[in-house]
């Protein structure tokens, strides 16, 4: 049975735009193992029983079910040990890049493209996104990016950390990528999926990062439906 990955989508289910379900297909292309797409909707809670989450990614991987991107990421490394590891060192370190992903880059980004998402969704799927994001924003989408222009200095500035990092290495994970790369790379795939906006400028060395990291794998990033550039 082929490996099944069940990741978030929008009306297209070509449209793969989830952080963490980028995090698990770069892992997938990293170790050059194949898998077969699910698409998945924000309403088909349901639809994830058989794995006892409600959240993707899933991966489905003969018997064993794998759910939550740091999960697979562990898994794929034990099942798979012939091919190239994803993770290096102590999970402490990727906790951490984790965190970082999630509070500094995600939560920047989220406030620079969320109102660009309802467009992409099915009228069901439309509806639960703006009634829950707002509720958490507690103000409309249209507000929450009103400014994004003049947010932006102000993200780009956030990734410092990471800027430094990559001008003195081509990646993360050093000379190669390995899982690090992917958590923080995720998070832009997901703007570069759902939003037309520049979120980086071309002399920095972070999107010079993100090139690179676009054409890994055979440009399996660069390749997938995306609203950006």
């Amino acid at each position: 049975m082929a490996r099944r990955l069940y990741e978030l989508c929008g009306r297209d289910p070509a449209l793969v735009f989830s952080p963490y379900c980028w995090r698990s297909r770069m892992a997938l292309a990293h170790k050059g193992i194949d898998f077969v797409s699910v698409p998945w909707r924000f309403t088909e809670v349901e639809k994830l029983a058989f794995a006892k989450h409600d959240k993707v990614p899933v991966l489905v991987d003969g018997t064993v079910v794998v759910p939550d991107s740091w999960a697979i990421a562990q898994h794929l490394d034990a099942a798979y040990p012939e091919t190239p590891a994803i993770l290096h060192g102590r999970p402490a370190s990727y906790r951490f890049i984790t965190a970082w992903t999630d509070a500094v880059v995600s939560a920047g980004l989220v406030r620079l493209i969320v109102s660009d998402i309802p467009a992409l969704l099915d009228e069901k799927d439309r509806a639960y996104f703006i009634a829950s994001r707002e509720k958490r924003f507690g103000k409309t989408l249209a507000e929450v990016t009103a400014d994004r222009e003049a947010q932006l200095p102000g993200f780009r500035a956030s990734l410092q950390p990471l800027r430094m990092a990559l001008k003195v290495q081509a990646y993360l994970g050093g000379e190669e990528p390995d899982y690090a790369d992917y958590i923080v790379f995720g998070s832009f795939m997901w703007a570069r999926c759902v939003s037309p906006l520049r979120i980086l400028e071309a002399d920095d060395a972070v999107h010079a990062w993100h090139e690179r990291m676009l054409d890994l794998h055979g440009g399996v990033a660069r390749s997938a439906p995306a609203v950006g550039a």
